[in-house]
């Protein structure tokens, strides 16, 4: 693959390829030296009257190689852990402008400068070391960002570099050379890749697989693959979280029930990873005979308020199987934890104060002020709807503050049901009893005044 420099690269050894043809063809024909360039239309002074011809080659555009754009991925494993280094796949979009002063000058440099592309529509390898190393002997006489250039690793990418024409209407030719703020030229356009750039920073490869399962001390021989009776996966697998009172989420001091297949074995743990802790936690669990099921009770201390923000968290189960000598981790499956909002003090835990709804603030607004189980990160986005309408949270100094949200003044007085809305996720506000329709939570309404 080749690194960064590769962009210039290509533009270079392009430029080599048009000045000696150029050298050899448009000299003769012209009868007067002809330079080639490689520089932006709006730096080329039109009005030197002692110019020689010129031929010039401009980078207007870079824009993804669809071929390769989704080749080699995922480039991370599932811990983050860089596990290869993603080639970044690019074409390249050149204009070839013809400069002249007198008759016909322009259309010949043109002319050559197409045919020289059309014979050679793609750059060979020898060809790029020989444009890039010009002068081995002594490479400081080049300047600087050419000597820099020959580091491009270029000719060593799997992929050769291919040159097409490009065809660009009235309407693109013209929005691009007012974009260029220059007067237009005879020009021609083409595409060039593919451009493969990729880094070189450490990544990890695992090793190869000795055995098949377990290797027998005595025979030093593996098992082989495990086979079971059924279509049921191979390994222990967490298929779903069931929330109590048919509930969509789940909320401190509730108990949640997973299932699953496989899960019989000791040491059975349940590890819960969320974005805004370093380190996951870990709840020892109880799997039923049949390795199906099991409950996991949420904490709803002092210590679960402010260790087990809302949100979305991971979850996993670690035991190690019936008949094997190694832990094994399950699939990780979503857990949602909903941040309940506090209504009234009275029968809340850890003490959290009562919500208060006040009118009439400087300018005229409904401000809302209330606390909630677990407490709200500041990294959180929250945001509290009385019935539809809806307010953001208030910047914070620190977690244990209480949440504040200001509504239009226009909202009516009334009773509202109280939703807050913590990375996404709802608080519950419907109550599903056996039998009976759904119906709101009389405990999650607020009043505000008149």
């Amino acid at each position: 693959m080749s690194s960064p420099l590769a962009i210039g690269a290509v533009s270079a050894v392009l430029r080599n390829l048009l000045d000696d043809a150029m050298i050899t063809s448009a000299v003769p024909a012209l009868g007067t030296t002809v330079s080639v360039s490689a520089v932006a239309p709006d730096t080329i002074d039109l009005d030197d009257g002692n110019a020689s011809p010129r031929l010039n080659l401009f980078l207007h555009q870079v824009t993804p190689n669809s071929g390769w754009r989704n080749a080699a991925l995922p480039s991370r494993t599932p811990s983050g852990e860089r596990a290869t280094n993603a080639p970044l796949a690019l074409d390249l979009h050149y204009l070839v402008t013809a400069y002249g002063r007198e008759d016909f000058q322009a259309e010949i440099l043109l002319g050559y400068a197409m045919h020289v592309l059309h014979e050679r529509p793609w750059l060979d390898r020898a060809s790029i070391r020989t444009a890039l190393n010009s002068n081995p002997l002594n490479v400081g006489m080049l300047p600087p960002a050419f000597q820099a250039l020959s580091q491009s690793d270029l000719a060593d990418q799997v992929e050769a570099i291919k040159i097409t024409p490009a065809a660009l209407g009235t309407d693109e030719m013209s929005k691009l050379w007012s974009a260029i703020q220059s007067h237009y030229r005879p020009t021609a356009a083409y595409q060039v890749s593919v451009v493969l750039i990729e880094g070189t920073r450490p990544a990890r490869s695992p090793l190869p697989v000795l055995s098949r399962g377990r290797v027998d001390e005595d025979t030093q021989r593996d098992e082989g693959v495990r086979v079971n009776p059924d279509l049921l996966p191979a390994t222990p697998t967490l298929l779903g979280v069931e929330p109590p009172n048919k509930q969509k989420t789940a909320r401190l001091g509730e108990t949640v029930t997973v299932t699953g297949v496989r899960l019989s074995g000791t040491g059975t743990r349940v590890r819960l990873a969320h974005r805004l802790r370093e380190t996951p936690l870990e709840i020892a669990v109880t799997v039923d005979a049949a390795g199906k099921r099991f409950e996991l009770a949420l904490p709803n201390d002092p210590a679960a308020q402010s260790d087990w923000p809302a949100g979305t968290w991971a979850m996993s189960l670690l035991l190690t199987p019936d008949g094997e000598d190694e832990e094994r981790e399950s699939n990780a499956i979503p857990l949602q934890i909903s941040a309940a909002p506090v209504i009234t003090a009275s029968g809340a835990p850890l003490n959290l104060p009562a919500a208060s709804v006040v009118r009439g603030a400087m300018p005229p607004r409904v401000r809302e002020t209330l606390a909630s189980r677990p407490q709200v990160r500041r990294e959180q986005r929250a945001v509290l709807m009385l019935g539809s309408a809806q307010g953001n949270a208030n910047p914070r100094s620190a977690d244990a503050d209480p949440l504040v949200f200001d509504f239009p003044d226009e909202l009516a007085a009334g009773t509202y049901p109280v939703r807050l809305r913590v990375d996404g996720i709802d608080s519950e506000l419907i109550v599903i009893a056996e039998g009976q329709a759904p119906v709101f939570d009389p405990a999650q309404r607020l009043t505000v005044p008149a």
